[in-house]
Order: structure tokens, then C-alpha cells, then sequence
């Protein structure tokens, strides 16, 4: 009888006259005060400690960063994302005035990193301070560049379907992916792992590509169409390799300490040696190391360490007749 009563004041929504107007506002079914005053206790109640120094500091925003990564993304690429004036000047104006905005939202949001989560700084034995953070950052993009247009190159050579490297680099999902790595690997290493984390989940959403910023990866790195893809924290991955989707380089198990709670940081993600091709839906577990110029074929479930040049696959199922008793 009570989601009766609900649906029938939601649906044919019943109005109230205001004191001072002839203006009709909706009943609701809900006491919004009580529901605000239960929460309010509810977070009270709750066990998780925000490590903060200013516990009603804002914190950093997604949407935010997102902004910043594509002033970062039109400031590396700018023919391909919004400069009009081709000409040496007008890129250089457009480059200046994007990316400086860019970096203003960047060193706000760690700055609210910085605000709220002083032990993230400690763990990572970091203690630039946010504009160090973004100054360094910044030096640091003609480097991403280059890698980035190793990766562009990369994926054209590998795919038969790519016309161009301009799609590529506007359309592969991979790609994507790998920009926002290489930002946020930067940033992980320089002292801003939880703004680094949003801009890697950031891919992570719009191509279902999971890599975490701390993973090391080399330049000439293709991801081919990419869906279920997931790089651990601590995983190496070197020059020239290329992995196809749904391909796992995960954890076999995870330490804990004397108190029972895991310890952070330690290897425990794969290292991938140059020019190695790993096959869709690979999965790839532990400290282990795949050795240079191997291929893991596809659907292979791997935990042990193989060496150079090897190429591993399914075992084939055997048959075998036996006619009048032979064999037996």
C-alpha cells in the first residue's frame, strides 16, 4: 500500500499554494531535513579517517582535471585540437594561452590534493610543493611528446585499418589512454598520486582501459582495440610492445603485514621486455618476467617467468584412434 501511495503522489504530483503567491510548489513524499540529519550521523558513525590537515578543504574535481587534460592534449597537438591559425605564430599563441590555463586548473586541484591528503606526500618521500609539482610537469612535456608521437607511430604501423596517423591519434582508443598515462605517470612520480589516479580513471571511463599511474612503460607502446585492458601499479613495460584487449599484467597475491593489512607498494605486477606482442585476453600474473621478442598467445594464463624469444600458446588437445586394440 505505501509504494501505492508513493507512485501515486510522484505520479500525479500533488501541489501545495504557497503563503505569499499563487504559485503552486510540489508536495513530496520525504522529510528532507531528517534524511540530511541521518546522513550527517551516518558520517559520523562511519570508520574511515579523512587524513587531512584541513578537513573542509575541497577537494581536487574530476571535471576540473578533465579540463586540464585537454588543454594539455590541444597544447601537444594543436593542429589537431582547436588551433585555426596554422602558421608558426598562431600555434604559438594558441599553445601559450591554452596550456597556461591549462596548468592554472592543473595546480589548483593538487593544490587541493596537498590540502587534504598530507600522508599521500609522506608515502611517496615527496616534499615539492604544488607549484614545484606543475613548474617540473611542465618541463617534462616535451619529453611526453616525444614519447606520444612514438606511440602515434606505434599504432599506425601495427594496424592494417589505420589510413593515417591523424586517426590515430583523433579516434584510437589506445591512444587516449596513453595520454592520459603519460600525464599522469608524470605527475605520480613528482608527488601527486591522487590527481594522477583521477586522470588515469578518467580513461579508464570513457575507454575501458585500466592503467594505473604508476606503471612504467616505454615509448613505441600500441594497445590495439583495447576493451578490458588493465596494467597493474607496479608493472614495466619496455620499448615497442604492443598488447591487444582484455590482456591482464596483474597481481598473483598480495602481502600483508603483521597486523593483517596489505603492504603498499611492493613489486608485484609483471615486467614486459622490449618487442614483445601479447594476444587478446592474456592474463599475466605476478613478479615475473616476459622476456624480449616473445609473443603470449591469446587466453593464456601465465605465472611463471619465460625467456627471450619464446612464443607461448594453448596446449593442443591430442585424439588419438586405437583400431583392433592397437596402443592398448
Amino acid at each position: 500500500m505505501v509504494s501505492i501511495v508513493v507512485h501515486d503522489l510522484l505520479a500525479a504530483g500533488p501541489r501545495l499554494l504557497s503563503s505569499d503567491s499563487n504559485t503552486e510548489e510540489p508536495v513530496v513524499p520525504w522529510n528532507i531535513d531528517t534524511v540530511v540529519s541521518e546522513l550527517r550521523e551516518a558520517r559520523g558513525r562511519t570508520k574511515r579517517v579523512i587524513q587531512a590537515g584541513n578537513r573542509r578543504a575541497p577537494l581536487p574535481s574530476p571535471e576540473k582535471l578533465q579540463q586540464a587534460i585537454q588543454g594539455i592534449y590541444a597544447s601537444l597537438f594543436p593542429r589537431h585540437a582547436g588551433a585555426f591559425d596554422h602558421s608558426d605564430e598562431g600555434i604559438a599563441f594558441f599553445v601559450g594561452n591554452t596550456l597556461n590555463a591549462a596548468l592554472h586548473i592543473l595546480l589548483d586541484q593538487v593544490r587541493r590534493e596537498h590540502a587534504f591528503v598530507d600522508e599521500t606526500r609522506a608515502s611517496h618521500e615527496s616534499s615539492l610543493s604544488a607549484e614545484e609539482i606543475v613548474t617540473a610537469f611542465s618541463r617534462e612535456l616535451p619529453q611526453i611528446y616525444e614519447l606520444l608521437e612514438s606511440d602515434i607511430r606505434a599504432a599506425y604501423e601495427g594496424d592494417p585499418s589505420a589510413k593515417s596517423t591523424e586517426e590515430v591519434l583523433l579516434s584510437f582508443p589506445g591512444i587516449k589512454a596513453i595520454v592520459h598515462h603519460r600525464v599522469a605517470h608524470a605527475l605520480h612520480l613528482l608527488g601527486s598520486p591522487v590527481v594522477a589516479r583521477i586522470i588515469a580513471e578518467l580513461a579508464h571511463s570513457q575507454t575501458g582501459i585500466d592503467i594505473h599511474p604508476g606503471a612504467k612503460i616505454g615509448g613505441s607502446f600500441f594497445i590495439d582495440h583495447g576493451t578490458g585492458v588493465v596494467i597493474g601499479e607496479t608493472a614495466v613495460i619496455g620499448q615497442r610492445v604492443r598488447i591487444y584487449q582484455a590482456v591482464t599484467l596483474g597481481a598473483k597475491r598480495f602481502s600483508v603485514d603483521e597486523g593483517g593489512a596489505l603492504v603498499k607498494g611492493e613489486p608485484r605486477h609483471p615486467i614486459v621486455e622490449d618487442d614483445v606482442v601479447i594476444y587478446a585476453g592474456a592474463t599475466i600474473l605476478g613478479r615475473i618476467t616476459i622476456g624480449r621478442g616473445s609473443s603470449i598467445g591469446g587466453n593464456i594464463w601465465l605465472t611463471r617467468s619465460v625467456p627471450p624469444n619464446s612464443n607461448v600458446v594453448q596446449a593442443q588437445a591430442r585424439t588419438e584412434t586405437f583400431d583392433h586394440g592397437s596402443g592398448i
